[in-house]
């Protein structure tokens, strides 16, 4: 990187505050027109709106699948890298294996399949369709979670999460562990409508989350969110409505305020910080410094990157598999934690549903630092608070710092397997995580 570059990168990450973490409906459907936009973030439905939950199916039609193939034949690819690491960005061998296998042996069918065997429903909410994932436990008594995704990530995240922990007693668990789930795409995202609107940010979405769960019946219910899912449920949590009782985080935001700044410039690491918060120093200096190009492009162009998204999948799946190399608990090998088709299930839904420009235009709405306390409000959180940090997030949030950020935080622990991904990587911890974080407030 030239000192240029650094610059140019610092200058991006300090100043525009970057967002980082983050009825049968039928695949090109025009959807509806959104809501008028308020500040709040809680806008009200407008009278005579349809309120109702529809069945969700999925079928995709076969000419698209067809013309993504054609697409990945005609693709253009670029000259080889001049390192011999991941300093220039994903290399262009494993891009050109991964986007062959897609094209060739690849079958979405299998993913829709697995996705259409789940009970998945569409609602309007503030003008704009939720289509989400809802399976009730047989357990009596289950608590309503609902779990949230962030980018590049998407339902797929929690699919293997699901059983676990809505029937527990078949996954090491108790009946009285048992989850009723609720797993939302993010408005812009996956099958969700696009909004047409500004506003859709964090704050929007969980006031849409709480609709949610109380048009499903609910009156109580968890959150629990990574990446996106995080910034949100901490927007929820801020909002305390009647009804929810707790929070879950696998990236939560505790920077302190005197080191957001040193951290975004790319200072040494304070000598006297005591050693996990140093390690977290280094690591998120390291990472807005070197690794956080795409959440400046997002948060400052998301319909520039749009057009590369939706045009070329190719160019698609190295957007999106570079994260997955970087973020999860692999060493830069995905495919240890993920198979191919779990990482393409993903990226084909990105591609099918055209989300690349609406999915970044969550980093424009959400304009702010996703790791840093005084940035979330983190402090004028009243409901209880838990968190799991996984080995392989994009920093490890210390205890210390946690305790500060949260002033409501009632369980911390470090798990010892899995990364930013956590539910995708490691579903069993993933779910023990949350029956352990979540049983005193039941």
């Amino acid at each position: 990187m030239t000192q240029i570059d650094k610059v140019s990168a610092r200058y991006h990450l300090a100043h525009r505050a970057l967002a980082i973490a983050v009825g049968s409906m039928m695949l090109g459907y025009v959807l509806p027109a959104n809501a008028a936009d308020t500040a709040s973030g809680a806008p009200a439905q407008s009278a005579g709106a349809d309120e109702s939950i529809r069945p969700f199916k999925i079928n995709v039609p076969q000419s698209q699948l067809d013309d993504l193939r054609r697409r990945i034949a005609d693709t253009r690819w670029p000259d080889k890298e001049t390192v011999n690491d991941i300093s220039q960005g994903i290399q262009l061998a494993r891009v050109q294996e991964l986007v062959r296998y897609w094209g060739t042996d690849y079958d979405w069918r299998k993913a829709e399949a697995q996705l259409n065997a789940l009970p998945e429903f569409v609602t309007t909410i503030d003008g704009v369709d939720i289509q989400f994932i809802h399976v009730r436990s047989r357990h009596p008594n289950a608590l309503p979670v609902i779990l949230t995704h962030g980018w590049p990530g998407s339902t797929f995240e929690f699919i293997k999460t699901i059983g676990p922990l809505t029937d527990p007693t078949a996954y090491g668990g108790r009946a009285e562990d048992a989850f009723d789930v609720v797993i939302p795409s993010i408005p812009g995202y996956g099958f969700s409508g696009k909004p047409t609107d500004l506003g859709w940010g964090p704050e929007r979405t969980a006031h849409a989350w709480d609709v949610l769960m109380k048009r499903l019946g609910y009156t109580h219910y968890v959150s629990q969110g990574g990446d996106h899912g995080s910034v949100i449920s901490d927007a929820l949590a801020r909002q305390a409505p009647k009804g929810l009782l707790a929070i879950h985080l696998n990236m939560p935001a505790t920077i302190p305020a005197a080191l957001v700044k040193p951290i975004n410039n790319g200072d040494p690491t304070p000598a006297n910080l005591p050693k996990p918060e140093a390690e977290a120093f280094h690591s998120l200096s390291s990472f807005f410094g070197r690794n956080a190009a795409y959440g400046a492009m997002m948060v400052t162009r998301p319909q520039t990157i749009g057009y590369s998204l939706s045009d070329s999948p190719s160019g698609l799946a190295a957007w999106m598999y570079e994260k997955f190399a970087q973020w999860s608990d692999s060493d830069g090998v995905p495919e240890r934690v993920l198979s191919r088709d779990e990482m393409l299930n993903d990226i084909t839904l990105y591609w099918l549903t055209n989300s690349g420009a609406s999915s970044s235009r969550f980093y424009w709405e959400n304009n702010n630092n996703n790791f840093s306390a005084d940035a979330q409000k983190t402090r004028d959180i009243k409901v209880p608070v838990s968190i799991s940090v996984f080995p392989g997030e994009i920093y490890r949030a210390p205890e210390s710092w946690s305790k500060a950020a949260y002033p409501s935080l009632y369980y911390y622990h470090q798990v010892a397997k899995g990364g930013h991904f956590a539910a995708w990587e490691q579903p069993q911890l993933f779910s023990e995580e949350l029956r352990a974080a979540f049983k005193s407030v039941r």
